[in-house]
C-alpha cells in the first residue's frame, strides 16, 4: 500500500497541474466567469488534499498502527474524484454536452465533500490514538 498511494499521489498531483493549466490555458475562452470559479475550485480542493496525501504518505512510510492514515487516503482519494471531479464536468457540461446529467453531477460535489471530511475526522483519530516521539 506505502508504494501504491504514492503512486496514487503522484498522478493525483499530476493531473492537477495538467487540468490546472488547461483551466487557464484551454478553457478560458470557451467558458464563463461563473463556469471558471466552479472549475477553479475543483481545482483548489484537489490540490490541497493531493498534498494531504502526499502528507500521509510520508507518515506511512514512518509509522507503525496506520489503519487509520489508510482510511483517511481512501477518502482523500474518493473526495478529489467525487468533488473535484463533479465540479469540472459541471465547469464544463456545456461543452462536454452534458447538461441532461446536472442532476447526477450536482449530488456528487456534496457527497465528496463529506469524504474529504472523514478523511480529515480519520486523521484527527489517527493523531490522538497515537504518541509521536518529541523531537
Amino acid at each position: 500500500m506505502k508504494k501504491k498511494l504514492l503512486i496514487i499521489t503522484s498522478i493525483f498531483g499530476m493531473f492537477a497541474v495538467i487540468l490546472g493549466a488547461f483551466g487557464a490555458h484551454a478553457l478560458t475562452n470557451h467558458l464563463g466567469a461563473k463556469q471558471l470559479k466552479i472549475y477553479q475550485t475543483g481545482i483548489d480542493y484537489h490540490y490541497y488534499h493531493t498534498l494531504a496525501l502526499f502528507g500521509i504518505s510520508i507518515l506511512i512510510q514512518q509509522q507503525r498502527h496506520v489503519a487509520w492514515l489508510h482510511r483517511s487516503a481512501v477518502c482523500f482519494i474518493i473526495g478529489i474524484l467525487l468533488f473535484s471531479g463533479s465540479l469540472y464536468l459541471l465547469a464544463c457540461r456545456g461543452l462536454l454536452s452534458l447538461e441532461k446529467w446536472t442532476a447526477v453531477l450536482g449530488p456528487l460535489t456534496p457527497i465528496g465533500g463529506t469524504f474529504f471530511i472523514a478523511g480529515w475526522l480519520m486523521l484527527l483519530i489517527y493523531a490522538l490514538k497515537n504518541d509521536f516521539p518529541s523531537a
